[in-house]
């Protein structure tokens, strides 16, 4: 049928790609040679070079100029990422329950991922409200509090690129135009809402938290429905949601200026 990938090439593309993880682990595991790798894998010697030059080539290794191998730049990257998600969630999750206890709402920390928000951590509500939301989970930039609060550094160009690339996510009452003039609006107050962006019932007060480059890391946000978040009270909870971010920037080695 049209449109589908046949099965084999499936198989294929899994294999290939069980290789390719295979062989990082061997580098891990101090394999330094392709040589050594082919052996400790059990691939030939002309499927390890294959598979090691595209992986070499995408900097998930390092050939040296021994030829001997090392892991790349990019698996570092992801280690030291992965590092800090860890350390982020630890770092915050007093914060965040003190905040939650606070609002009786549920509380997320989330971070940016492309075009996307991952809630790396949810506190739930007191309240009889369900947020569906969940740790792990994915939901688009353009329709969060946190989404917004994540991109409150941007320029005004890089906002109507995300506008442009995730405008079938924004509420049908909201341009993409709208909506770059309303993150650049909560820019000037480090702050963000979700006034009903993801579904009409709920609102969400959102703050970013930056790390000691200054750079934003992540985002916190308190989220409930309408009826126990008017727009009077989602003012009055702005302060809050700031100190609690600021509090886990704090911890992150921010200091004020």
């Amino acid at each position: 049928m049209a449109g589908k990938t046949p099965h084999g090439e499936k198989s294929v593309k899994s294999q290939t790609l069980a290789r390719g993880l295979d062989i990082v682990e061997s580098v891990m595991d101090s394999a330094k040679s392709i040589s050594e790798i082919a052996s400790q894998t059990g691939m030939t010697y002309s499927t390890a070079h294959r598979i090691i030059s595209v992986l070499v080539e995408r900097g998930y290794l390092r050939q040296a100029p021994d030829n001997k191998l090392t892991l790349g730049a990019k698996i570092i990257e992801a280690g030291f990422l992965a590092h800090r998600q860890i350390e982020l969630v630890k770092i915050a999750r007093p914060h965040l329950e003190n905040l939650a206890a606070a609002t009786s709402d549920t509380v997320h920390l989330a971070r940016l991922e492309d075009q996307h928000v991952i809630y790396l951590e949810k506190i739930p509500s007191r309240r009889p409200v369900e947020i569906r939301s969940r740790i792990g989970g994915l939901m688009p930039a353009v329709s969060t509090g946190v989404g917004k609060a994540l991109v409150l550094d941007w320029t005004k160009d890089q906002l109507e690129a995300m506008a442009l690339r995730g405008q079938g996510s924004l509420m049908p009452s909201l341009s993409s135009e709208e909506w770059v003039q309303q993150v650049l609006d909560f820019s000037r107050d480090q702050y963000a809402f979700d006034l009903g962006d993801s579904e009409p019932e709920l609102r969400c007060v959102a703050a970013p938290i930056r790390d000691a480059s200054a750079q934003i890391v992540a985002a916190i946000s308190v989220t409930s429905t309408v009826q126990y978040m008017p727009s009077v009270r989602m003012q009055e909870l702005i302060p809050l949601v700031q100190a609690t971010a600021s509090a886990i920037s704090a911890e992150l080695g921010l200091r004020c200026r």
